[in-house]
């Protein structure tokens, strides 16, 4: 939702905009698998609060072959059984990068990253949550 006095980013900076996208589309080409990265896409949304972008990001991974009962979970992923142990390392990452907190042991996220991903998929990841807290933002703006 908007308010009466949101400000339309799309049509006054639509050069940057533009290259936000462009660099989305390259993270897509990255072999980042699709599955992945609209759970990544909707863990960074549900912390960042935005709505928008949560709609968007299940209804995506829906399409995409992801089961309801799993998105439904993604929020309580620590607690259930439905996830991977990449993806639980791909999430704590996220959360990692989404939320910052000085207290926040990077090495050993990365070290449980680099059981299951090469590091150029760990840079994948990492550009995903870095994109998607930018969207996250620029829709949040507007609420």
């Amino acid at each position: 939702m908007t308010t009466s006095t949101a400000i339309n980013h799309y049509e006054n900076v639509p050069d940057i905009v533009k290259r936000f996208v462009a660099a989305s589309g390259e993270i897509g080409k990255s072999g980042l698998e699709p599955k992945l990265r609209h759970l990544i896409d909707l863990r960074a949304s549900q912390i960042n609060q935005c709505a928008y972008c949560v709609k968007m990001h299940t209804e995506e991974a829906l399409s995409d072959g992801e089961s309801q009962e799993r998105l439904q979970r993604v929020i309580v992923w620590r607690h259930v059984d439905d996830f991977t142990d990449a993806e639980k390392a791909a999430f704590a990452w996220t959360e990692a990068l989404t939320s910052l907190d000085p207290k926040t042991d990077y090495d050993a996220l990365r070290s449980d990253l680099l059981k299951h991903f090469s590091e150029t998929q760990i840079s994948a990841i990492t550009a995903a949550v870095a994109m998607i807290n930018l969207w996250n933002r620029v829709q949040v703006s507007n609420h």
